[in-house]
């Protein structure tokens, strides 16, 4: 029994560690912002490509190169991006030039797109049944919130050391060497026997699954979470700059209490998806989120200081959850292609959604319009998981899947 137990663990623990370092690197972009722009002179429209590089690239990783979880393998996809990650996060100690740490962080993001697929994919293969996977999932995403809480308190530290903050990368290119060395000696389970009449995975595989309702339909749903989400973490610091009241403690470290509560949340979820159904849950907890960001419209600055990072308790598991069902729609052998998908509608997202509120609150002279772009999208999230709750529309998928053993 042991030594089908001990694998299992190991696989677990690789993926959770996986996701922390994908976080410490991604969600610390924010600090490292300004640091560019004062070392290379650049406006901020050109600093951020710091942030939406690399999204791009995990897109275009997530969409024509997540059918390799499938056809490649689980273990040589994860390696494989692994290992990139690992040779370009050592690059950015001999680098100095600003396009090149843009290309060097473009082809992180390729390398994430394709180990977090095979993650995601491997998921699939040691859990018994969806509602383990969804719990499997938010405990993932729980490690994500930790890496984003260390991530930014890192490039903090370095920066008053005196210290430049590529060494974030460099701390980030040992983690994950360890983690390929881990990787590299698991012993993986088996993967699922393809059906009879089932055709190898492809990229035709992905391209056909752009069309399938169930991943459309998670894909969007997901999508309108992450503009909410990504909306806090790259242009809450921005809104609370000018805030003069008497919460100014607050509204310093407000990302970082966003950043905590999200974690929390993300543990908890666990124990709320024992009390609660899912899409109970799913409307609940996006009933919240609206309703924090209609507070920041109505309330102004003066509640947003607290209004926004308390949405992080909310925003905790409704990624991982809509993430695991929108997968367990599908038969195993399908997980890498429709985790691809997903994985490319989530970094278009993170992409486009800060893009849109910056050229918004531009064009009106504030952040704040930018953020009522971000409400929008909060209300139709909200809105999405009402119609979820109400119709419940992939019930049948997910009861056809419900044994991903099987």
């Amino acid at each position: 029994m042991n030594r089908t137990h001990d694998p299992l663990q190991t696989i677990r623990w690789l993926t959770y560690m996986m996701f922390f370092m994908f976080a410490m690197t991604s969600d610390a972009v924010g600090m490292i912002i300004p640091e560019l722009i004062e070392e290379f002179n650049l406006s901020m429209t050109q600093a951020s490509a710091f942030h939406y590089a690399p999204m791009a690239l995990i897109a275009f990783s997530g969409l024509f190169l997540g059918f390799l979880a499938d056809s490649f393998g689980r273990k040589q996809t994860i390696m494989l991006g692994l290992g990139i990650f690992t040779i370009c996060c050592f690059l950015f100690a001999v680098s100095s030039s600003f396009s090149v740490f843009v290309v060097l962080l473009s082809c992180i993001g390729l390398a994430i797109g394709l180990f977090k697929t095979g993650a995601l994919a491997l998921l699939g293969d040691i859990s018994t049944n969806n509602l383990e996977h969804t719990k499997t999932m938010n405990l993932v995403e729980g490690f994500f919130g930790v890496g984003a809480i260390v991530g930014p308190a890192l490039v903090s530290f370095l920066i008053t050391q005196q210290v430049s903050w590529t060494y974030l990368y460099v701390i980030a290119g040992v983690l994950c060497l360890i983690l390929t060395i881990i990787a590299w000696r698991a012993d993986y389970p088996k993967p699922k026997k393809l059906e009879e009449h089932a055709k190898p995975a492809s990229l035709a595989t992905t391209m056909r699954m752009m069309k399938n309702p169930y991943a459309l339909g998670f894909s969007l749903a997901i999508a309108l979470y992450v503009a909410t989400e990504v909306a806090i973490y790259v242009w809450m610091p921005t809104l609370l700059g000018d805030y003069d009241g008497p919460w100014q403690l607050l509204a310093t470290y407000a990302l970082t209490l966003f950043f905590i509560l999200r974690a929390a949340g993300r543990f908890l979820a666990v124990w709320l998806l024992n009390h609660l159904s899912w899409q109970a849950a799913m409307l609940y907890l996006s009933l919240g989120i609206a309703l924090c960001y209609l507070g920041l419209i109505f309330g102004g600055v003066d509640w947003a200081v607290f209004l926004l990072p308390l949405s992080g308790l909310f925003m905790s598991m409704i990624y991982p959850t809509l993430n695991s069902k929108g997968i367990s729609c599908f038969a195993v052998q399908q997980h890498g292609a429709v985790a691809g998908v997903i994985l490319f509608f989530t970094a278009l997202s993170a992409a486009a959604g800060p893009l849109l509120m910056g050229v918004i609150s531009d064009y009106f002279g504030h952040i704040r319009y930018g953020f009522y772009l971000a409400t929008g999208f909060a209300c139709l999230l909200f809105l999405a998981m009402l119609y979820n709750y109400l119709r419940n529309p992939a019930e049948q998928a997910l009861a056809q899947h419900s044994a991903l053993s099987h």
